[in-house]
């Protein structure tokens, strides 16, 4: 059973982005995640991270879209 809630660090490696990148990505408010306990630490729910995976697809298929390749050897 996978855990409902990981680590920054976590998410940082599956995401294959360094830890200070998820770090601002939460502070910034991109990645829901909740503080908890007496030192505060950063926790991302399981279901939300998948929610911004889908979000990220969802943007990326815009730009897509948006900004086709150019076809530069006139072909």
């Amino acid at each position: 059973m996978e855990p409902r809630f990981l680590l920054l660090s976590d998410v940082a490696a599956e995401l294959n982005v360094s830890d200070s990148q998820v770090y601002h990505m939460v502070r910034s408010g991109e990645l829901p995640a909740i503080k908890i306990g007496g030192r505060g630490q950063w926790r991302v729910e399981r279901a939300r991270l998948e929610e911004y995976i889908q979000q990220k697809y969802a943007e990326t298929a815009g730009w897509v879209r948006d900004n086709p390749l150019s076809d530069r050897d006139g072909e």
